[in-house]
């Protein structure tokens, strides 16, 4: 049926069905708005573990590295890795989000900058949530057709991915997202291993695929051409610009009991995540000796892999493999529809719309929410050319207020309208370097104007280089902060006292839930222990815990580039 065998089809409805039972269930759990947005903060280390792998891996993840290796190599490891200089940077940010006392990252820039800018965020971050749940849609139904052979058609496999993951979504919240991730965690490690050692043997192993693989540059991280070490560098810094205020980043770090939880989770749960990283470049690499002289959509390449090795080896193979791509994008939808959920219902619904009415009231409203913002994920889905070109968009839409988040954790200097000025031109400027278009129509197209008057070491391929486009409007929207916060009142004391005075207390066990950036009754703030001595900076001296964890965390990324070039130079 659709090109899929009967015990296949067993297993996929068996998984289908025990993941919708599982995160329904949750929804028992849920009392409050608190408890469905940010799971009453009660959950332990592996939870948060599996929480932040769930959530930050998903199977469209797999098609675009698979898809950027078969074009340039080993190289296309930077697709997911751009965040791997980052990760030690979470032991550190972590605690921060748990300090805040917040449900969402909105909750910080209203505290910070004022309710504008919290709105801003607000819808800023909600159309990231829709874009990146386009993305993984668009990557998982490419791999549904490609491992059916045409067979499932696209729209039904999106469509049918959407409802299992909403029904429990919005029955359950966070807290059916955070227990079904657990299962999905582990299939989604399935998935990343399931085709790899057949398609080594199907090569010959290392050196096979080295004899397959004639171009020595394929097998190089870092190598001439598009992804250089410049090209690393510069999307790792938008990468570190940009996570803080991914909306999800609030519940990766804060749904925990402490703050440790929260550190372990999401920095184990980051390099957990790099692991499979590796595995999905390794397939990506057996895809180009396969598949030589044939024309292959790139997008296809994972499905189609699993789809000619994997009926071979045992039945029901193939229903594992479908189970464990639906496991890998559902554990992300669900936590991004949730967080997309809370940032309009808690800071735009409740702050300015309806006010004052039960918590009963808002979480029926977040839910609705959740609903239309996945719905406008899969409208968007249509309209992208490529899983890597949504990826990309991706990257770049995270960024826009990662300046102004950044300046407001340490610069009491930063003011509300420098926030909003930043915001704006870092958005001008991203658009002003690409192809805008309205229906269909095109009304600006940067490379076509101005491409050609750039120097050649700023263009790719007659394009404007993408690391120069990101500095682009890194430069710009940061510029544009300094200046506008220069020349503007800054915020009031007793407002800017009391947010870092929260900031910097660690948050107590089993310490009530309190409204956002407040600190339980009785508690006394902790005293300022600044880096640098200046009024206007918030720089604080590290712990001793900070600093053994973000220098293992180093020890962790180097290991695993060793590990990684390692496994490339066997069969040299």
């Amino acid at each position: 049926m659709f090109g899929v065998r009967l015990l296949d089809w067993a297993v996929i409805v068996i998984y289908l069905a025990g993941i919708t039972i599982i995160g329904t269930w949750a929804a028992k759990r849920v009392r409050s708005a608190s408890s469905f947005f940010i799971g009453d903060r009660k959950f332990g280390k592996v939870l948060m573990m599996f929480f932040t792998f769930g959530t930050g891996t998903h199977s469209d993840q797999a098609v675009s590295v698979a898809a950027k290796t078969y074009n340039v190599g080993a190289s296309g490891v930077w697709y997911q890795w751009l965040w791997l200089p980052v990760t030690p940077f979470f032991w550190l940010i972590a605690p921060v989000f748990r300090r805040m006392r917040a449900v969402t990252t909105a909750d910080f820039f209203r505290a910070r900058y004022g309710r504008g800018v919290g709105i801003l965020f607000a819808l800023v971050g909600m159309l990231q949530l829709a874009v990146s749940i386009g993305v993984m849609l668009k990557g998982s139904s490419a791999m549904i057709t490609a491992i059916s052979g045409g067979s499932i058609d696209s729209d039904l496999a999106v469509w049918a991915m959407t409802v299992m993951f909403v029904v429990y979504g919005i029955a359950g919240g966070l807290n059916a997202a955070i227990v079904t991730d657990f299962i999905q965690g582990l299939l989604t490690v399935v998935l990343s291993f399931l085709i790899l050692p057949f398609a080594l043997a199907k090569v010959g192993g290392m050196s096979g695929l080295r004899e397959a693989v004639a171009a020595p540059g394929m097998f190089e991280i870092v190598a001439p051409g598009e992804i250089t070490g410049f090209y690393v560098a510069v999307i790792s810094l938008n990468a570190l610009v940009g996570w803080v205020t991914q909306p999800s980043s609030m519940s990766m770090c804060a749904a925990g009991r402490t703050e440790m939880e929260g550190r372990v989770g999401v920095m184990c749960g980051m390099l957990f995540k790099r692991v499979c990283t590796i595995a999905w470049v390794l397939t990506g690499l057996c895809a180009v000796g396969l598949y030589a002289g044939r024309t292959v959509d790139v997008d296809h390449v994972y499905g189609l892999m699993g789809r000619d090795l994997l009926p071979a080896i045992a039945p029901g193979l193939i229903g594992l493999f479908i189970a464990s791509m639906l496991a890998a994008v559902m554990s992300s939808c669900d936590a991004f529809m949730m967080a997309s959920s809370a940032l309009f219902t808690e800071n735009v619904y409740r702050e300015i719309l309806v006010k004052g009415r039960t918590d009963r009231h808002y979480v029926q409203v977040g839910r609705v929410v959740a609903g239309a913002v996945v719905l406008f994920g899969i409208l968007f889905a249509y309209e992208l050319e490529s899983v890597v070109t949504g990826l990309e968009i991706f990257w770049k839409v995270a960024a826009m207020m990662g300046i102004a988040f950044w300046a407001g954790l340490f610069w009491r200097r930063a003011t509300s309208a420098a926030a909003w000025a930043s915001t704006l031109v870092s958005f001008g400027a991203l658009l002003f370097t690409e192809k805008v278009q309205l229906f269909g129509h095109t009304v600006w197209d940067f490379n076509a104007r101005l491409a050609g008057s750039l120097p050649d070491f700023m263009l790719w391929e007659g394009k404007l280089y993408l690391p120069w486009q990101m500095i682009f409007y890194l430069a710009a929207g940061l510029i544009t902060l300094v200046v506008v916060s220069l020349a503007t009142r800054p915020g009031a004391r007793e407002k800017l006292d009391p947010f870092y005075a929260c900031l910097r207390t660690p948050v107590g066990p089993d310490e009530p839930e309190t409204a956002p950036f407040t600190l339980p009754a009785g508690t006394k703030p902790a005293p300022r222990r600044a880096w640098l001595n200046h009024p206007d900076l918030e720089i604080p001296r590290p712990e001793r815990v900070s600093v053994v964890g973000f220098v293992a965390g180093w020890a962790a990324v180097a290991l695993l580039v060793a590990l990684f070039v390692g496994v490339l130079d066997l069969g040299r």
